[in-house]
């Protein structure tokens, strides 16, 4: 996780230390001499401002560079971002089900727990039994609860960024409004009697594409990722940043009308979501006499290649794929991935048919379309980033220093 590709330090005396530990951790400058060049920081100020990072135990001398002077001398000493010296909880939340893990804060995944968490239970049962997960998750990494430095969480609902509180959710019911931070930072409080940590809360697509951008596609400047499980939603990542809209409902494509009569849990009817999603699938596999109920149950009958199945997931991906030619005009991707319970060969062969076909020949040239890299795991690492983007900021660093007496 490191920083953000397009960020630049600041020049001159306004240059703090975080703007230092920003360019350390992007790679853009990894010795004193390179700081001064990039900042025009004198070299005794670098010094003064690497050593606060180095008291709060962010920084960590490496492996000494090449000479880069003909008349020879000592390396350069590299200097990196210590991502031991913390972790962070992410939790990824789906309607029947949860993943949960402890990460560092370079992104590796040191313990991972997965089971049935029913979002329809309510915000207070769940978030209290994700503390209980976040507390063994610990336990069986070996990390004490003060080495935790904050929580992210993925949710199936559209999410007002400013308050980390979920929107009208349309299958998140009793969670509209919720204080979900407060709620969360307490049940880690409750559980493992740490002190409370930052909460960080987002859309799962927003988040599952965060991951994936960050990991696989980080030179992509215009990045699309639609999951398509019980519902259907978009992520967006821009210039290296989710775009989320002015409220968080930026990417909800699921409740796009697309001409059918389905009614949609919103409560519309001929949403996308009521004809293309893996809840819509296996409503129409159960009317066929076919055991289904949710996203993942059509996952595992695509996977032991039933013929009903497939060829409804080929069809969901037209439905799909034509709705995607519009996004895809507006937004010039070059990636486009699909992600979620029916993320195979025969949706993608469906999106490819009707994208291909409806969109401009201009807007497709040079677009990807891919399935996911990270899997299961890509809200997770999404989350992570998110926590780990958050509280090194540059302008958040200084406050963390201050609070560290640093």
């Amino acid at each position: 996780m490191t920083g953000r590709p397009g960020r630049t330090g600041k020049s001159g005396s306004q240059a703090s230390a975080g703007d230092l530990l920003e360019l350390v951790r992007s790679g853009r400058a990894t010795t004193r001499g390179a700081l001064q060049q990039a900042t025009g920081l004198s070299r005794a100020t670098v010094g003064q401002r690497l050593d606060r990072l180095f008291r709060a135990g962010w920084l960590r001398e490496g492996a000494g560079g090449p000479v880069d002077s003909p008349l020879g001398g000592r390396p350069s000493i590299t200097l990196e971002f210590d991502g031991a010296h913390a972790v962070v909880l992410a939790a990824d939340l789906d309607t029947r089900h949860a993943r949960a893990a402890v990460l560092s804060l370079t992104g590796e995944i040191h313990a991972e727990h997965s089971g049935v968490l029913v979002v329809e239970d309510g915000p207070d049962a769940v978030l209290d039994e994700l503390g209980r997960w976040f507390a063994e998750l610990l336990r069986k990494a070996g990390h004490r609860p003060a080495e935790v430095c904050g929580i992210g969480l993925a949710v199936p609902g559209p999410v007002d960024s400013e308050t980390g509180r979920v929107v009208q959710p349309p299958i998140m019911p009793g969670w509209d409004g919720y204080d979900i931070r407060g709620r969360l930072a307490r049940a880690l409080t409750e559980h493992t009697g740490a002190a409370p940590v930052p909460v960080l809360v987002d859309n799962d697509a927003n988040l599952m594409a965060y991951g994936e951008q960050r990991t696989g596609h980080p030179d992509c400047s215009a990045f699309v990722l639609v999951k398509v499980s019980t519902g259907i939603g978009a992520g967006v990542v821009v210039d290296g940043s989710i775009y989320r809209g002015i409220d968080g409902g930026a990417g909800d494509i699921g409740h796009i009308r697309v001409g059918a009569e389905a009614l949609c849990r919103c409560g519309s009817h001929g949403c996308l979501a009521a004809v293309a999603s893996g809840g819509a699938v296996a409503r129409r596999l159960a009317e066929a006499g076919v055991p289904a109920a949710s996203g993942s149950d059509v996952r595992e009958l695509l996977a032991a290649g039933h013929p009903q199945a497939t060829a409804l997931a080929r069809e969901a991906g037209r439905r799909v794929g034509d709705v995607l030619a519009t996004v895809v005009t507006l937004l010039n991707p070059g990636v486009l991935m699909i992600a979620g319970d029916l993320a195979g060969t025969p949706f993608l062969t469906g999106v490819r048919e009707l994208l291909y076909q409806r969109a401009l020949p201009r807007s497709t040239a040079h677009l990807d379309v891919v399935t996911s890299r990270l899997g299961e795991r890509a809200g997770l690492v999404g989350a992570g980033a998110l926590v780990v983007e958050h509280l090194y900021a540059p302008e958040r660093v200084e406050e963390r220093l201050r609070a560290l007496g640093v």
